[in-house]
């Protein structure tokens, strides 16, 4: 079986040190790491471990010290701060644990508002698409109210539904049920679950132990390196 034709995500040796005053600080050791298309990935590890910056490395945020990044077939790590923009703007969706929706616009503002950053589709249908985005996420019927008005969960599906605007092929979500109650943090692991189903490749880092039956994989680090 050629692994090539399924690998979306290939993290070759992968290194990241930051300078700090007292010498340099080495994140990330040697990472080598592939995701397939249409997985559910956990990473996991202590406060620490290198979680974020290996979402930074992924999402095109930051760029490694040293080794290659391939998503969807492009060297990301290679790409200028003007390339990577629209870049990430089409292949990433991120969904933060704390939402992050702007606060003075309606969620369904918010949804539409990666689609007039990329120009992704045309201006008359971004508010047909967000609305049907809504309606996946079930929370059609809170479009035009402020995220203040809305509860933790509903904002988070909002915040779903906005990473997926432009339909990345990969979404990344940094602890997306650490702020939300069990059963509310099981609903949105479910509504993950899905996504994947229907092609996504949805990356998330995580604490929770009770999902881990959702995750057709889980990396663990330590110390900067993924623990076998």
């Amino acid at each position: 079986m050629n692994q090539q034709s399924t690998s979306l995500i290939q993290l070759s040796h992968i290194s990241k040190t930051f300078p700090l005053a007292a010498g340099s600080f080495q994140a990330l050791k040697d990472i080598d790491l592939e995701i397939s298309k249409g997985q559910l990935v956990a990473i996991t590890g202590k406060s620490g471990s290198g979680k974020s910056t290996l979402l930074n490395i992924m999402s095109g945020i930051d760029k490694p010290t040293a080794g290659n990044v391939l998503i969807n077939g492009i060297r990301v790590d290679k790409l200028t701060e003007s390339e990577l923009a629209a870049w990430r703007g089409k292949n990433i969706g991120v969904v933060f644990q704390f939402f992050q929706l702007l606060p003075t616009l309606t969620i369904l503002e918010n949804v539409m508002l990666p689609m007039d950053f990329c120009n992704s589709y045309p201006r008359k249908e971004r508010r047909d698409r967000a609305l049907a985005l809504l309606s996946l996420v079930d929370i059609k019927d809170q479009a035009s109210k402020l995220p203040s008005a809305l509860s933790g969960g509903q904002q988070q599906r909002a915040a779903i539904a906005r990473a997926l605007a432009n339909d990345p092929p990969v979404l990344i979500a940094d602890e997306p049920t650490g702020n939300l109650d069990s059963h509310t943090g099981a609903a949105i692991m479910e509504l993950f679950a899905g996504l994947v189903k229907a092609g996504k490749t949805v990356i998330i880092v995580t604490h929770e132990k009770d999902f881990a039956g959702y995750f057709g994989s889980t990396v663990s680090l330590l110390d900067g390196a993924i623990v076998h």
